[in-house]
């Protein structure tokens, strides 16, 4: 069985993100928990890098695992 992926986006192409999600996660659940780190590290201390590095830091904690992918062009 194939796991979800989760696209994490961000104005700043250089910080969008692939993870893709724990199989004892559901669409909903992975998408709260990825709201909630993400808010966590948004309230603490630090410049955007290092909140990103947190955020990501405790994605990979939760068993998120990051994807390498390649940005291609807008299609817009």
């Amino acid at each position: 069985m194939t796991r979800p992926i989760m696209v994490l986006p961000s104005k700043n192409p250089t910080r969008i993100r692939l993870v893709r999600v724990p199989e004892d996660l559901g669409p909903q659940e992975a998408y709260r928990l990825v709201t909630g780190l993400a808010a966590e590290a948004e309230a603490g201390a630090g410049d955007a890098e290092a909140r990103l590095a947190e955020t990501l830091d405790a994605l990979e904690g939760r068993g998120f695992e990051p994807v390498d992918f390649l940005l291609g062009p807008a299609l817009d």
